[in-house]
């Protein structure tokens, strides 16, 4: 399987254009969007559009700059998946999600995070490899360290301790794009802008 990840679009059109063009050549089998779509819920348009456009299959999640609600709205009118609390399965692979951000405007607790990740990682028992999408990355991880102001989740850490997942995909702090560590045999990777292809 090959999924393209990418996050912190911010309402950048031209971006997300490029994201799915990029998406589109790679012959990518899912697109994963990290949150944070949006700028402060404004600017929704030409954000998913050309991703479905292009014929992608697109699972979301919201980041600190929209509401669930919003990221809800965006999956029913594009007909794609919002992740958060929810899975989906492709052939042997399971992914499940949470969106939203223990800072900021969406602010969730992070017993709000942990039950979150535990409500889509029920429905994937039996499945051979499993990603975790989320928009935060967990709390003490060298991503944690390129931000004074954006903490790492607890709720995100004790679900990959708990859970186990494959992948762990996340963006919310820019200043780590790219970066990619391991918690215990879980690989987080931060996405970011450009985007990332990871190969199943």
């Amino acid at each position: 399987m090959k999924i393209f990840a990418a996050g912190d679009i911010h309402g950048d059109t031209k971006l997300a254009n490029e994201l799915a063009k990029k998406a589109s050549k790679e012959k990518v089998d899912l697109v994963v969007l990290c949150g944070d779509l949006t700028m402060g819920e404004i600017s929704t348009k030409g954000i998913i559009g050309p991703f479905v456009k292009n014929k992608l299959k697109v699972v979301l999640v919201p980041g600190n700059h929209e509401t669930i609600a919003t990221a809800d709205f965006l999956a029913e009118l594009y007909n794609v998946t919002n992740l958060h609390g929810y899975y989906i399965k492709y052939k042997d692979i399971g992914l499940f999600g949470c969106g939203g951000a223990n800072i900021g405007m969406s602010q969730l607790s992070e017993s709000e995070i942990f039950n979150s990740l535990k409500q889509g990682f029920d429905g994937l028992k039996g499945m051979k490899k499993k990603i975790m999408v989320t928009h935060v990355h967990p709390s003490g991880t060298i991503m944690e360290k390129f931000s004074n102001i954006f903490p790492g989740s607890k709720g995100i850490r004790k679900a990959v301790e708990t859970f186990k997942p494959d992948f762990l995909l996340c963006s919310h702090v820019h200043e780590a794009e790219g970066l990619e560590e391991k918690l215990g045999n879980t690989r987080v990777i931060n996405v970011g802008r450009k985007g990332k292809i990871i190969e199943i």
